[in-house]
């Protein structure tokens, strides 16, 4: 039985990443970061299941003992300060979690666990104000948040240390990625959780930032089988993961109103306090290196998961 450490297991990604390894035979242990409130709704109904440990990416000795006591052949990287928003009002915080994070474990695993198989969760948003459409491996990095430079640092700082010390690290340079496990404060939720409340009547009007900002949208649980398929190839590398794929997020609010029949137009408003202070307008990726390597393609395509994310919130917001 093949054992994994995830950070992040919380989280929308480390939830359908936890399920899909628990699939596939394996002894699953989370990191688990200690504060006020735990919130372990994404992997409520596996937890029994899991071994959770305490650990935080801020403090080194948590990550060593993480190490020791689960004695990983796979480690997944997924925590973060992750909200790109955040990144401008928590800079200094962002840098710490996303940035030097992914070095306080990249240590831990040269210590403790060298002959393991590292996963890094890189983003498209170091591509930020990119010079080429679409983005592959290739393409340099222009990030444009505080958000997409920490998320450089750790590309670069995994890649460094595969390099270094022949280590098996692999980044996952990841697209946007939604389900109905998304958090309340990213757009798309928003948008889905929007529409639900308007259609019930639990809300008037939805307020969203800039409409004509584009983005590659794809299926978390998609996404996270390719992170498992990155670390089964013989040789690390790094890989865009992407639908494919553009649309606007007038184009999400589109599709998520027609789910619940009504028209987005007479309920959507602009609010200036939603724009970031440096807009990316377009992001697309070309996951060619991916399909070669390991055959991975996106399955879920946008208006199936627009309307799983709407059908879900609806559920959600009728029983409560």
């Amino acid at each position: 039985m093949k054992r994994a450490l995830i950070t992040g297991i919380t989280g929308q990604d480390g939830s359908y990443l936890a399920e899909f390894l628990l699939e596939h035979g394996y002894e699953v242990y989370g990191l688990v970061r200690r504060s006020s409130t735990l919130n372990f709704e994404r992997i409520e109904h596996i937890q029994e299941r899991l071994h959770l440990l305490p650990g935080d990416l801020l403090d080194q000795n948590s990550l060593l003992e993480a190490m020791r006591v689960s004695k990983p052949d796979e480690i997944y990287n997924l925590a973060a300060q992750s909200f790109v928003q955040t990144s401008w009002n928590q800079p200094v915080l962002t840098g710490e979690f996303t940035a030097l994070g992914v070095t306080r474990l990249l240590e831990a695993m040269r210590l403790l666990a060298p002959e393991a198989r590292f996963y890094q969760a890189s983003s498209s948003e170091m591509f930020g104000n990119a010079v080429e459409t679409p983005q592959s491996e290739s393409t340099p990095f222009r990030p444009r948040s505080p958000y997409g430079v920490a998320k450089v640092y750790g590309h670069d700082i995994a890649v460094n240390y595969r390099e270094s010390y022949n280590l098996f690290i692999a980044s996952g340079i990841l697209f946007n990625h939604e389900s109905p496990r998304r958090g309340l404060e990213f757009v798309t939720r928003k948008i889905s959780d929007g529409a639900a409340r308007i259609k019930l009547g639990l809300l008037q009007t939805l307020a969203l930032g800039n409409l004509d900002a584009k983005r590659d949208w794809g299926f978390a649980g998609d996404y996270v089988e390719a992170m498992w398929q990155m670390l089964q190839i013989d040789r690390a590398d790094d890989f865009v993961i992407a639908s494919e794929k553009t649309h606007s997020v007038r184009d999400f609010a589109r599709l998520a109103f027609e789910v619940v029949g009504l028209d987005w137009e007479k309920y959507v408003l602009v609010d200036p306090r939603f724009v970031r202070p440096a807009e990316i307008n377009e992001l697309v990726g070309d996951c060619a290196k991916a399909r070669e390597a390991f055959g991975w393609s996106a399955r879920v395509k946008l208006p199936q998961l627009v309307e799983m994310m709407v059908r879900a919130d609806l559920e959600r917001l009728g029983r409560s």
